[in-house]
């Protein structure tokens, strides 16, 4: 469940960042006070949403590296185990195939 939520956080945040790089488009050629301070805010919340984001998908690719680590570690340690469990799901998703 929680890669679920990150990768949507992730999603999410992606769009967030792509609608706020299209408002300081439309808004580029403007000049009062107010939209120039309210654009430089917006381009500091823009840095940090994308070094969020970066550091976001660095995290999550670090957790699957360490998943893929220890479930090799696993499968060294346990080969037999390994190869019932593979053998006992690819023959369950020949019998789900066989029964269409």
């Amino acid at each position: 469940m929680q890669h679920v939520s990150t990768e949507k956080l992730m999603q999410d945040l992606r769009l967030v960042v792509e609608d706020a790089e299209a408002l300081l488009k439309a808004t580029a050629g403007e000049a009062d006070e107010k939209i120039a301070q309210a654009r430089q805010r917006a381009e500091e919340s823009l840095r940090q949403a994308r070094r969020r984001l970066q550091e976001m998908g660095e995290d999550v690719e670090a957790q699957v590296r360490d998943s893929a680590r220890a479930a090799d570690e696993y499968v060294h340690d346990n080969p037999w185990q390994s190869i019932g469990v593979a053998a006992g799901i690819a023959f369950l998703v020949g019998y789900l195939i066989g029964r269409r």
